[in-house]
């Protein structure tokens, strides 16, 4: 099975290096511990073309089985992650990111806020984490299984 990953971090301020990306060094490393190969990562700013066009160049052009991105998901203006990512997905996943979202309730009430979703673009798995290092690292521990299950089943492991 293709275990591939491409980890995208959405940050103004990590994009301008005025604060240090925390959050997809350790997505990266939560990936790697898993069997994933990385094989991107990057920092842009919050900018639903840049994000969109990064999403699809991971799908189309890398063929990854997974793309992650880390913020952007919140409820400010400039949080346009969910928007870039619905632009370009084939087929959009509403649990994975409600498994996330309940599982953050346990540990803050303000995990509703988030607007990540997760969604399919050709034979790549898309999803969105929060922002902040550990709610990055905690939504993708709770849906971990679920991811590996769906990258499977994209690759046509139908049999189980």
């Amino acid at each position: 099975m293709n275990k591939t990953a491409s980890v995208i971090t959405v940050s103004d301020r990590s994009f301008r290096r005025e604060r240090e990306d925390l959050s997809g060094p350790a997505v990266a490393q939560m990936l790697r511990d898993a069997g994933f190969t990385i094989k991107s990562t990057q920092v842009l700013p919050d900018d639903q073309k840049q994000i969109s066009s990064a999403l699809r160049l991971c799908a189309d052009r890398d063929h990854v089985s997974l793309a992650v991105t880390t913020g952007g998901t919140g409820v400010a203006k400039r949080d346009l992650t969910p928007e870039a990512t619905m632009a370009i997905c084939d087929k959009i996943i509403p649990g994975v990111a409600e498994v996330m979202r309940s599982e953050g309730l346990k540990k803050t009430p303000m995990s509703p806020l988030s607007r990540a979703v997760c969604g399919i673009r050709g034979s790549t798995l898309i999803l969105n984490l929060p922002g902040s290092p550990s709610g990055a690292v905690e939504s993708l521990s709770a849906v971990m299984p679920l991811l590996q299950h769906a990258i499977e089943l994209l690759a046509g492991n139908t049999e189980h």
